[in-house]
């Protein structure tokens, strides 16, 4: 997964500012207890950080594509 298709998919579930407030404030636990920001800046894939952030605000599995 691209970054642009992961930060579509967080504007479309979230809205976008408050897609922006999750990746910036919210700790999630699957990423190491890292934002979104942190987790990506890390080199984590885009792909596992969506996985993780589903996971973490029980997105129904089929929101998650």
């Amino acid at each position: 997964m691209r970054l642009t298709e992961f930060w579509d998919r967080m504007e479309t579930r979230f809205g976008k500012v408050y897609a922006d407030s999750v990746a910036r404030d919210q700790v999630i636990g699957r990423l190491g207890s890292r934002t979104v920001h942190e987790a990506l800046a890390a080199g984590e894939s885009a792909k596992d950080v969506w996985r993780a952030v589903c996971e973490h605000f029980e997105i129904p599995l089929k929101d998650r594509h």
